[in-house]
């Protein structure tokens, strides 16, 4: 299996260099040359299965010829042992025909940790195989950093340093990065929005010579590593809902796209997957853009789910790719646009190629908090606000396909916006407790790729 940037001008690369890539030389995301397929015996298969077993299935069609299928499939058994659900991603009824598919049961409580753990083993592994360290660099919008902290505060072969913005992320979010005590572990809290976390980390992969000089790696969903994993989890849900002899519809929060395309891609490797729905918050730039056929990046509003709070979409490169049919020449078109204006428009074929795949809607505050009571009224679920968003936008899109929604994140995450829409305070899990009480330690830095290239630099001491 090899791997391509979708602007088409870095070297092929197998899947243990693509992930230890991250981005491609070229500013590009890595995707397969093809995508792995799964005929219906194969996935019938697989019904009953643990979801280890689920996850070997599908990592090892993404992983052939780089990683040994006994190494991985012992990365994957120790990745999920983490978790304190023995079915790692269950599934909840809530009505009739929708589920809720709880991704909220790892170290962070988030849906990060499904990749997160599975990704930080299988780099530690490459990592101490070529004898190499790698300093890790990663912006989060609230989940990511404390998934990769979590992954990585052991590690023997990596630094990592997490950007995330300053005051616009959740109390136990941002505690869970910064209450770990770990040398390898480094907080910036930047004076800025989760965009310019996020452009800052592509500037310095983008940066060759500090790239290779400090050994430049990264974490977020623009690795093919993390995707790969999130594919498990709609393969897991489908078998429990009949498939392949069922169609099933997923709605999911989105924002950098990564857990929206990971089911493409399941779509794409043959489970029958009816709907596919974007959910997106008041910040709707992919609500926008499916309506519109124009990518057009306004300014970031604060919200009660800080983790939507997104305006430049990196994983929606990966379909601009695909919707243009492999053209890396249409994706660079698109991308230098959108760096030097903001904005790009889908032409005719590729838009009409996306929405064939997707629908989608929006969600407002005052939504989202409706839903959140709701919920709460009808089943005594407490859910958090971007599972809410999720929600909101599901019952509008329903059809006859049992519909599944992602649930991104446990509710005490966001113990003030649960408490206000429903009256209930959501308690942290009792191995959380520590959380409110412990000391922190991060560092705040200006908006400024140089700063926090100095200050990694500095760290490192290379």
């Amino acid at each position: 299996m090899k791997y391509i940037s979708t602007r088409g001008r870095a070297p092929k690369l197998s899947f243990e260099g693509a992930m230890l890539s991250g981005l491609a030389r070229d500013g590009g995301l890595y995707v397969p040359e093809r995508f792995p397929k799964f005929t219906k015996a194969e996935i019938k298969a697989l019904r009953g299965r643990p979801y280890v077993d689920v996850a070997f299935a599908v990592c090892s069609k993404f992983t052939a010829g780089s990683i040994p299928p006994k190494e991985l499939k012992a990365m994957i058994v120790a990745a999920y042992a983490t978790f304190d659900h023995a079915a790692v991603a269950p599934l909840k009824q809530l009505d009739a025909n929708h589920f809720l598919l709880e991704l909220f049961h790892g170290p962070t409580i988030a849906f990060k940790d499904v990749a997160m753990q599975l990704l930080a083993r299988m780099m530690d592994w490459s990592l101490a195989k070529q004898k190499r360290r790698a300093v890790i660099v990663a912006a989060t919008s609230g989940d990511t950093g404390g998934a990769a902290v979590a992954g990585f505060e052991h590690s023997q072969n990596a630094s990592l340093f997490i950007l995330y913005p300053h005051g616009r992320v959740s109390d136990v979010q941002r505690r869970q990065m910064t209450t770990v005590k770990s040398a390898s572990v480094h907080n910036i809290a930047l004076e800025g929005t989760f965009d310019d976390c996020q452009a800052i980390v592509k500037a310095l992969f983008n940066d060759h010579a500090f790239r290779d000089h400090i050994g430049l790696a990264g974490v977020n969903s623009i690795n093919w590593g993390r995707i790969m994993a999130q594919i498990v989890y709609y393969f897991y849900a489908g078998l429990a809902l009949g498939a392949p002899d069922r169609t099933i519809s997923f709605t999911v929060p989105s924002a950098n796209f990564g857990n929206m395309f990971a089911g493409l891609v399941a779509k794409r490797m043959g489970l029958p997957i009816d709907q596919l729905v974007i959910a997106t918050n008041s910040n709707d730039i992919l609500d926008r853009t499916l309506k519109t056929g124009r990518y057009e990046v306004t300014g970031v509003h604060p919200t009660q789910s800080p983790s939507m709070d997104i305006q430049v979409s990196s994983n929606f490169e990966r379909l601009v790719y695909l919707a243009n049919k492999g053209d890396a020449s249409a994706v660079r078109a698109a991308m230098g646009s959108l760096a030097q204006s903001g904005t790009f428009s889908l032409k005719s074929p590729a838009i009409k190629a996306i929405r064939s795949e997707f629908s989608s809607g929006a969600t407002s505050e005052a939504e989202t908090a409706a839903t959140m009571a709701q919920i709460f009224r009808d089943t005594g679920e407490l859910v958090d606000p971007h599972t809410a968003v999720g929600l909101h936008v599901a019952n509008q899109q329903r059809s006859k396909s049992p519909m599944v929604t992602l649930a991104t994140a446990h509710p005490a995450k966001f113990p003030d916006a649960v408490q206000h829409a429903t009256g209930m305070t959501p308690h942290l899990p009792q191995r959380l407790s520590h959380l409110l009480s412990a000391s922190e330690s991060f560092t705040i830095l200006p908006n400024s790729a140089a700063a926090v290239k100095d200050f990694i630099l500095a760290k490192e001491r290379r």
